[in-house]
């Protein structure tokens, strides 16, 4: 596979689950003995919880341009702060978001051209692709459904169903381009379900995106939104 080694991301619509599977995940893979780094985007950092905070508050009314560009300064300092760092010591780094997000949320949906995005990705994030991307696919009304049920409201969840089908859209439109990175999966299911599935596929995965053997990094538990 292509991509960062080491360096897994969750993908999929409001209320998919990536938040649960990003812990699952993380929680087998330091009991196989290696060390791991949970994040998320927006965030990650201080800066970057800060720039989350402008993002998610729903009374903020925002042009999509100055959205974008807020997106990626938060992860240009993700990157340097939190990631490179991690994938120079031979740590895996779970993330839930990162580019593909931005792709299906500010161009699918927002309409910004992917031309300016694809632009943005090779200035911020040169050479920094998820060598693995689990895509949970789920249907909008259910996905909202469940955040509601959760008490979960930002400026996202305000957005229009056909906005969000359009969010929707854009990811399977992206896990169709790339396959052999972005594996779908049915988030439909139950957690326990969908989490034997992506032990199937990183055990299937892990010769091809993890560099070293476990038990030869320092098995630790980092995880940068209770850090910062």
């Amino acid at each position: 596979m292509s991509g960062a080694k080491g360096f897994i991301s969750f993908e999929g619509i409001e209320g998919s689950g990536k938040s649960t599977q990003t812990k699952l995940l993380a929680g087998y893979l330091r009991a196989k003995g290696y060390s791991v780094v949970e994040t998320a985007e927006p965030g990650g950092t201080k800066i970057g919880n800060k720039i989350r905070g402008l993002l998610l508050e729903p009374q903020n009314h925002m042009d999509p341009l100055a959205e974008l560009l807020l997106y990626y300064s938060s992860r240009a300092q993700h990157i340097r702060e939190v990631i490179h760092p991690a994938i120079l010591r031979n740590d895996i780094v779970i993330t839930d978001r990162f580019t593909d997000s931005t792709v299906a949320y500010q161009g699918y949906a927002r309409g910004i051209a992917l031309t300016i995005i694809n632009t943005l990705n090779e200035i911020v994030a040169p050479d920094m692709k998820p060598c693995l991307t689990l895509l949970l696919d789920l249907d909008v009304e259910e996905g909202l459904r469940r955040n509601r049920h959760a008490q979960k409201e930002d400026r996202f969840e305000l957005e229009t169903i056909e906005f969000h089908k359009r969010v929707r859209k854009g990811f399977l439109k992206i896990a169709e381009e790339e396959p052999e990175r972005i594996k779908v999966l049915d988030a439909s299911r139950s957690a326990e379900e969908i989490n034997r599935e992506v032990v199937e596929i990183i055990n299937k995965s892990l010769p091809g995106i993890i560099k070293i053997s476990p038990g030869s990094q320092k098995s630790g538990v980092r995880n940068q939104n209770e850090k910062n």
